[in-house]
């Protein structure tokens, strides 16, 4: 009998345990859930992660040392010596390129794959792309190199789609033990993000029986990206006020644990461009800052009134400027206007703020902002965004550049440290690609999806509905903005991250970017309020 109930107990010890690993196990439905799922990403992840990146950046650059190798610019494949790809193999008398060769427990998040021809969509792009996981010899996915990730051949849009002159996908593709990416001809440029999870996560490979099983939960996912609700439950607030230059005004928030679930900001003049960088958002949580940024990098729109939607926030023709990032806090929080400018101007503000449970792993929302005027181009440079000290995801930003000249200036590459590594967890291939797009010397036009927009080039908006195609011409203001869901970026102790300045012509331009991340009360950025930046970067 003693043994029988030993045997009990341990059989439902098994069984509970097993109920918790699958209860914590990453799938396909897992990762869906998450990607709209705004809480999540208010909490440090609790399966462990690193986002890493694989991609055809030039491996002459080794050390920021190397002030030449640094700043190549070489990122596409010319030839098969240039080898910015891991490596060529044969496989039943047919070359295959591997562009990826990830061994662990991990999931990819992003792909980005530009057209060979600016001019001609459908040149050198008849090859395929082969997805190999956990070391099947068979590919779990095979397709048209850009068809497959750009939402007209297998991905639905807009988990996949079209950008300008490249294809993005965002549909998370999980492996237990390894994934092996390849493609039938020489590579071009190429970017795929992924999340290298602990040893011992337990991961769920993709499979086309649970692709097919989780279609209705795909549709409602698509859904939700191209209609992005804000919540309506909890208590609405607002603040209706004028304020005359250097004039600040505040709304307190209601006390207690909760979280800003809704956030919108409305000018009834904006006529003026620049009031747009020159009034502050401002936020602090439980006795500590938290945002700082003027409000047109803070939503995205840049420089000017510049309308687009997206999963996180949208700026509606009317003025309205929305963002539904999750702000918690545990015991006050109060969220706050100031006006730099020299004129007066009249505002509304409405923030909604719900329930919230604060646990352990529980991060404020920060926001922050630099500026810098001139920004030379010569010699190439490094840009640093934001340096972050302590624990975090950092999860987007909005580049708002003047360039004086017509020549492209985004050849610059991210190269993003974290936790004190040697050598960048992530280093791309272009200002571009890293916002979704290619061909930036002639892709000047709008753009919006829910994680990537470009709410402003020199030729286009949503308010004045013009386009020059196919002009290589990027004079002028242009704004890009990048926010993430799954490939938000968790750091343990530290993050920094670098933009290339790396333009065609030796020139001056002015350069503003707004940064978001999400943060204990112990970590610390480099970016501090900014005033006189404020007013001279424009």
């Amino acid at each position: 009998m003693k043994n029988f109930c030993q045997t009990s107990l341990l059989l439902l010890l098994v069984l509970v345990l097993s109920s918790c690993s699958k209860n914590n196990e990453v799938t396909i439905s897992s990762l869906l859930d998450e990607m709209i799922n705004r809480d999540v990403i208010t909490n440090f992840p609790q399966q462990d992660f690193r986002l890493k990146q694989s991609s055809s950046y030039n491996r002459a650059s080794v050390s920021p040392e190397d002030s030449v190798g640094w700043f190549i610019n070489k990122d596409f494949n010319s030839n098969d010596k240039d080898r910015n790809f891991i490596r060529i193999e044969e496989n039943n008398g047919e070359k295959e390129w591997v562009l990826m060769d990830h061994q662990g427990p991990g999931a990819i998040v992003r792909t980005w794959m530009p057209l060979r021809n600016a001019k001609n969509p459908k040149e050198g792009v008849d090859y395929l792309i082969r997805f190999y996981l956990d070391g099947d010899t068979v590919p779990v996915l095979e397709g048209n190199v850009l068809d497959l990730l750009n939402g007209t051949e297998f991905f639905p849009f807009p988990l996949a789609h079209k950008s300008l002159r490249s294809a993005v996908s965002f549909f998370p593709i999980p492996y237990a033990e390894s994934c092996k990416i390849t493609v039938t001809k020489r590579p071009f440029f190429y970017v795929f993000t992924y999340r290298e999870y602990a040893q011992g996560t337990p991961v769920k490979t993709f499979t086309m029986e649970d692709y097919n099983k989780a279609q209705p939960q795909i549709e409602q996912v698509c859904e939700a990206l191209l209609n992005p609700k804000n919540t309506t439950e909890g208590e609405p607030l607002q603040l209706k006020a004028s304020l005359a230059s250097q004039e600040e005004k505040n709304l307190d928030l209601p006390q207690g644990t909760g979280a800003v679930r809704e956030l919108s900001l409305k000018l009834n003049d904006y006529s003026d461009s620049l009031v747009m960088r020159f009034v502050i958002l401002k936020m602090e949580c439980d006795g500590q800052p938290t945002i700082w940024c003027p409000i047109g990098d803070f939503f995205g729109s840049g420089i000017g009134l510049n309308p687009y939607q997206g999963w996180y926030r949208n700026v509606a023709e009317d003025g309205t400027m929305s963002c539904r990032w999750v702000m918690p806090y545990q015991e006050n929080a109060k969220v706050s206007v100031l006006n730099l400018g020299a004129e007066s101007i009249n505002l509304e503000m409405k923030a909604t703020v719900g329930d919230y449970t604060w646990t352990d792993n529980s991060m404020y929302f920060n926001a922050a902002w630099r500026g810098q005027t001139p920004v030379p181009t010569r010699p190439y440079s490094d840009w640093n965004y934001v340096t972050l000290k302590g624990r975090g995801v950092y999860v987007g930003d909005a580049l708002t550049i003047y360039n004086p000249v017509k020549k492209w200036w985004g050849e610059g590459d991210e190269k993003i440290w974290v936790d004190g590594e040697d050598f960048p967890s992530l280093f791309g291939t272009g200002t571009e690609d890293y916002y979704g797009y290619s061909w930036g010397g002639m892709s000047n036009d709008f753009y919006e999806h829910p994680f990537h927009a470009q709410p402003r080039s020199n030729v286009y908006n949503k308010l004045n509905r013009k386009t020059v195609k196919y002009e290589r011409n990027t004079q002028g203001y242009s704004t890009e903005t990048r926010t993430r869901a799954l490939d938000g970026m968790p750091f343990s102790s530290s993050l920094k991250l670098d933009m290339e300045v790396w333009s065609w012509t030796d020139c001056d331009m002015a350069y503003g970017v707004g940064v978001y991340w999400y943060g204990d009360a112990e970590t610390t950025s480099n970016r501090v309020p900014d005033p006189a930046g404020v007013l001279n970067a424009h």
